[in-house]
């Protein structure tokens, strides 16, 4: 496989573990906000986001505070 497939494949398979890491946990932010994470997005400028239940708007996984065990 080509280096620039494997690289692809790679960033798209860790994804994916975030995602199903992530989708239908409660998390609590760094401002305060919480609630059940709906959706992972991959965003080129800011890398992971998420969105939360209740709240409008996507916010970089790295704001997250707390993550439901």
């Amino acid at each position: 496989m080509p280096s620039a497939k494997l690289r692809a494949a790679t960033i798209l398979h860790a994804f994916e573990r975030a995602e199903a890491e992530l989708v239908g946990k409660a998390v609590v932010l760094t401002d305060g906000k919480a609630g059940t994470v709906e959706s992972v997005s991959l965003d080129e400028l800011h890398g992971l986001r998420i969105s939360i239940a209740g709240h409008d708007g996507k916010w970089p996984v790295s704001t997250i505070k707390l993550v439901q065990k």
